[in-house]
């Protein structure tokens, strides 16, 4: 089974979500993003963005759990009715990478996948390039995440 066969192309799914909170945005932001507004909530009030707001790789990354989640899920599915999984694997890079609004502490953050395509790699027998994109949404329904993907699977 492919990535396809067990997501429809072009079908905007939703993956899990992400509550920010004052605490895992500034625990997050001390170890890899130790900006201002997003470890000091006073400075984060007086700088451009008026408050404590995520690390946009935060952001980045409570996506990639959403979706590492939500695939093993699907596979367990796949696995309960006797058929073989997707054989994801790594990712050669991402595009368009756009953090379109600040998240904010208190904002809750719903992620979405879009699967585009699976087309075999020429020069690698067995292995084919998925395409995808990502979404997030605060609560609000603004969008505040967008990237495209590319994710290798074997055959």
């Amino acid at each position: 089974m492919m990535v396809l066969d067990m997501l429809p192309a072009g079908e905007k799914l939703a993956i899990g979500a992400y509550g920010f909170d004052a605490e895992n945005i500034t625990h997050f932001a001390r170890q890899f993003d130790p900006q201002a507004f997003h470890v000091d909530e006073e400075e984060a009030r007086l700088s451009l963005f008026g408050g404590l707001c995520a690390s946009g790789w935060h952001v980045c990354s409570a996506n990639m759990k959403a979706f590492i989640t939500f695939m093993a899920d699907e596979m367990a599915k796949v696995k309960a009715r006797g058929e073989a999984p997707p054989k994801p694997g790594p990712s050669p890079g991402i595009r368009n990478l756009k953090w379109l609004k600040p998240v904010y502490a208190g904002d809750h953050v719903e992620f979405f996948l879009t699967v585009f395509s699976s087309e075999p790699i020429a020069n690698r027998p067995g292995r084919n390039m998925v395409q995808l994109a990502f979404e997030g949404e605060n609560q609000k329904g603004e969008k505040v995440l967008y990237f495209d993907c590319a994710m290798i699977e074997f055959d």
